[in-house]
């Protein structure tokens, strides 16, 4: 189901993203409905964005188990990764040092694969998180979706503009 018949036009198929993280990404507390991942595919469709966004959360992962999963859990036609890291690494006492490495690792592989990458490992402020201080409240999740949505538009644009059927 297409929102604008000009989108539907230069994309006849939905740009398929996936989200990769651990508990903040799955929906600890709201559900995978009320997660980032739902509700930036709200915002990319009220956009008039033919688009899905898969949600692969799984919570308490660190990015080590994000690395180990990276190429099962983004199939083939992947056109963005959304990889939110978390704080799960400082929780279980990985260094930063591996934790670059192993995000390094997960953006090069995604890239080897001609996937686009948002890294969104920001510092959320602190009247978004629930009473855990870990997990993220409603409000947190709309948050996210609402600073990642530029971003993906953003990558939209330029794949619109650099593809022959645009032309």
């Amino acid at each position: 189901m297409c929102c604008a018949a000009t989108v539907c036009a230069a994309f006849p198929k939905p740009i398929h993203i996936v989200a990769v993280g651990a508990s903040n990404t799955q929906g600890w507390y709201v559900g995978k409905q009320g997660a980032y991942p739902a509700k930036l595919e709200a915002l990319l469709r009220d956009k008039g964005v033919n688009a899905t966004v898969a949600n692969a959360g799984v919570p308490f992962d660190t990015t080590a188990g994000m690395l180990k999963r990276i190429d099962s859990d983004v199939p083939k036609g992947t056109d963005i990764v959304i990889l939110q890291p978390g704080g799960n690494d400082r929780r279980f006492l990985v260094t930063k040092e591996q934790r670059a490495a192993n995000i390094a690792a997960m953006e090069r592989r995604l890239r080897e694969r001609a996937i686009k990458v948002i890294l969104y490992d920001e510092e959320i402020p602190a009247q978004y998180y629930a009473f855990d201080l870990i997990h993220l409240t409603d409000a947190g999740h709309a948050f996210i979706a609402a600073q990642l949505l530029p971003r993906v538009l953003e990558i939209d644009r330029r794949a619109t503009a650099a593809s022959p059927r645009a032309r």
